[in-house]
């Protein structure tokens, strides 16, 4: 048996310059970073040489072709597993449409964990370049990049896109005592409210393609970007809060599900009560509501946000990794 635990994340600013519609043309860039909530995948030999894949449901099926969880399917091909496994998984959050990255992450981790079950070790690139392939070009998703890659790699990250597909992933060095002020200044609130990502994702891209002042939008976007990680290494969280909030000025522009009324009223009340910036984390609609305040306003905060709910978050140095192996490899009943 082998378990693999990968982290989820919060994307602060730059989200959507991932997009091939946009970094083809120019680069993209977020600053992303890893938290202490998680995605555990176990892969074990299953003695009747079936597949048992469990998640929302439960498929038993006698050869990969017949999954229909495309992640899992493509994932199982692209190791070489035909039968004769068992794969189950766990969350520390809701993973479907929160806003943390859950299918990235998920994937990120299944792919660890089936690369261990066959006795292979492999490292953070060749993670999110192998769920990349699996989630946009083999499942045909209309997301981005850098989920995959900050689940992979961990940590706070610096993240550039690049138009010849490579992906830079640089981490943000900063004083220990930053980190610590930024975490404890950071609310994640949880709305209540879940969305599907493809639909605000597909119009995202759409109006990216063809629409300039989007692509100006994104543009000055990862613009932010570079000042948010100028700010952090220099020590200064001064004006994180207000990048935070023109971050998400902008990209609400990008498409029409991004907000809406009632995320609106939040955001204010947030405002009102204390917050500097924030934003919705992920494709926009619902999810999670994340806050930058000083900390004698949360309270404030909390107060003015009866409906919502504040999930503590701490951030998480390491990537997907392997935490436990049972020698017992997938040889030893058959595929």
């Amino acid at each position: 048996m082998i378990i693999s635990r990968t982290p989820l994340r919060i994307s602060f600013v730059g989200g959507g310059s991932d997009l091939a519609a946009f970094y083809r043309h120019e680069p993209g860039a977020v600053v992303s970073v890893a938290i202490n909530k998680y995605i555990y995948i176990t892969v074990n030999a299953k003695f009747d040489h079936q597949i048992r894949a469990s998640y929302s449901v439960t498929e038993i099926v006698d050869h990969v072709d017949e999954l229909k969880h495309q992640l899992i399917r493509e994932s199982l091909k692209l190791v070489g597993c035909k039968r004769g496994i068992e794969i189950t998984s766990i969350s520390d959050i809701p993973s479907q449409g929160t806003g943390l990255g859950s299918s990235s992450t998920y994937t990120v981790g299944l792919l660890n964990a089936l690369h261990a079950y066959y006795g292979r070790h492999a490292g953070a690139e060749r993670l999110a370049r192998e769920a990349c392939w699996i989630e946009i070009e083999r499942c045909g998703e209309p997301i981005g990049k850098q989920d995959q890659y900050i689940a992979a790699y961990g940590g706070l990250q610096f993240i550039q896109f690049n138009p010849d597909e490579s992906v830079f992933v640089d981490p943000v060095i900063c004083k220990p005592e930053t980190r610590r002020q930024l975490e404890a200044r950071l609310m994640m609130m949880y709305t209540g409210v879940t969305r599907k990502t493809a639909g605000v994702l597909h119009e995202q891209r759409a109006n990216t393609e063809r629409d300039h002042s989007r692509r100006l939008a994104l543009r000055e976007m990862v613009a932010l970007a570079h000042d948010l990680r100028a700010a952090l290494v220099a020590d200064d969280l001064t004006a994180f809060g207000e990048i935070l909030h023109e971050g998400w000025m902008r990209k609400r522009t990008l498409a029409s599900a991004i907000s809406n009324q009632q995320i609106d009223v939040w955001y204010e009340r947030a405002r009102e009560a204390g917050a500097i910036g924030g934003k919705i984390l992920g494709a926009g609609g619902g999810g999670f509501l994340l806050l930058y305040a000083p900390e004698e306003r949360h309270a404030a905060i909390r107060a003015a946000l009866p409906g919502l709910r504040q999930v503590p978050i701490l951030f998480e140095p390491q990537g997907s990794k392997i935490i436990y192996v049972e020698e017992a490899f997938p040889h030893s009943y058959g595929d």
